[in-house]
C-alpha cells in the first residue's frame, strides 16, 4: 500500500507528464530517429546512426524544449483549458504554476546545454525555436492564420535541426516534410474548430471565430485535397517500399475525414476528426519502417 505522500508525489508526477505531454515527445524522439535512420542518413550503417552522440543530444534537446513548449503553452492557456478539457486541466493544476515555469527554465537550459555539445550553430538554432515557441504562446496563438502556421513550422522544427545536421538536401525529404506540414496544419485548424467554446471565452482570435465554422471547413478541405499533391509524388515519383500502404490508407481516411467533417457541429464529433487526424500522423511516423523492410538487415 503506498503512504498518502508517495500517493501525492505520484500524483504531481502524472500531473507533470500530462502538461510536458510525455507520449507526445516520446513520439517525436522515435520519429527523429526513424527518419535518420531509413531517410536522413540512409547510407549509413544503423548502429552508427543510433551510437552517433551528437544526434542524441540534438534529438534530446528537442525533447526538453518541446517539453518546455507544452509548459509555457499550458501556463498561457490554463483559463482556456478549464473549459476546454477540465479533466485534463484539473490533473495539470495539481503542479503549481511556479512550479511549472521553474520547470520551463530548466529544460530550456538543459536544452541549451545539449546544443552546445554538438555546435554553436546548434546552440543558435536552439534557443531562436525556444524563443519562437514562447512567442507563439505569448502573442501569435490569438491570432487567426499566423497563429495556426506559427504552430504547424514549430512542430516539424525537430526535424529540421537532425536535418541540417546530416546536410541531406534531397527533393523527396522536402516532399514528405511538405506532407508532414499539411497534416500539421489540418489538425491545428481542427483543434482549433474543437475548442472555439474557449477561444470565445478567452478572446482568442482564431479561425472559427474570426471567419466562422464553414469557412474552417472549406479550409480543411482545401488543405486535404492539396496533400493530394505530396502524396502522389512520393508514390508515383519517388522510392518509398511499402510505405506506399500507408498513403493509400491516408487517402481513405482523408475522404471519410471529409465526409464527417461537414456533418460535425459539436464538440465530440470534431475530437472524433481531430484524433483521425493524430492517428495519420502517428501511423506516418512508423510506417517509416516500410520504406525498405530489408535495409536494416543489410545495414546493421
Amino acid at each position: 500500500m503506498l503512504s498518502r505522500k508517495q500517493k501525492h508525489i505520484l500524483l504531481k508526477f502524472f500531473s507533470m507528464f500530462s502538461v510536458v505531454r510525455g507520449y507526445n515527445i516520446l513520439i517525436i524522439v522515435i520519429a527523429q530517429y526513424l527518419t535518420s535512420i531509413y531517410i536522413l542518413a540512409y547510407d549509413k550503417p544503423v548502429k552508427e546512426v543510433v551510437l552517433d552522440v551528437n544526434l542524441l543530444m540534438l534529438v534530446l534537446a528537442s525533447a526538453a524544449t518541446i517539453a518546455g513548449g507544452y509548459i509555457i503553452n499550458s501556463f498561457y492557456d490554463s483559463e482556456k483549458d478549464l473549459i476546454n478539457r477540465p479533466i485534463k486541466s484539473r490533473l495539470d493544476r495539481l503542479v503549481s504554476q511556479n512550479t511549472k515555469l521553474s520547470f520551463y527554465f530548466v529544460l530550456n537550459f538543459i536544452a541549451v546545454i545539449m546544443a552546445s555539445y554538438v555546435s554553436f550553430k546548434a546552440v543558435i538554432f536552439f534557443s531562436v525555436y525556444i524563443f519562437g515557441i514562447w512567442f507563439y504562446s505569448h502573442k501569435l496563438k490569438k491570432l487567426p492564420f499566423i497563429g495556426n502556421l506559427t504552430s504547424a513550422i514549430l512542430t516539424i522544427t525537430p526535424f529540421f535541426a537532425i536535418f541540417m545536421y546530416y546536410k541531406n538536401f534531397e527533393t523527396v525529404i522536402f516532399v514528405h516534410a511538405i506532407f508532414l506540414f499539411l497534416m500539421i496544419s489540418m489538425r491545428e485548424l481542427t483543434k482549433d474548430l474543437e475548442n472555439i467554446k474557449g477561444d470565445v471565452a478567452q478572446n482568442y482570435i482564431t479561425i472559427p471565430v474570426a471567419y466562422g465554422e464553414k469557412v474552417s471547413k472549406t479550409m480543411l478541405t482545401v488543405l486535404a485535397v492539396t496533400t493530394l499533391i505530396p502524396m502522389y509524388l512520393l508514390l508515383f515519383y519517388f522510392e518509398v517500399g511499402y510505405m506506399y500502404l500507408f498513403f493509400y490508407l491516408s487517402l481513405f481516411l482523408l475522404v471519410v475525414f471529409l465526409i464527417l467533417l461537414w456533418k460535425s457541429t459539436t464538440k465530440v464529433q470534431y475530437l472524433i476528426l481531430h484524433n483521425i487526424l493524430k492517428f495519420i500522423i502517428l501511423a506516418g511516423v512508423f510506417s517509416i519502417l516500410l520504406i525498405d523492410v530489408s535495409v536494416i538487415l543489410n545495414r546493421i
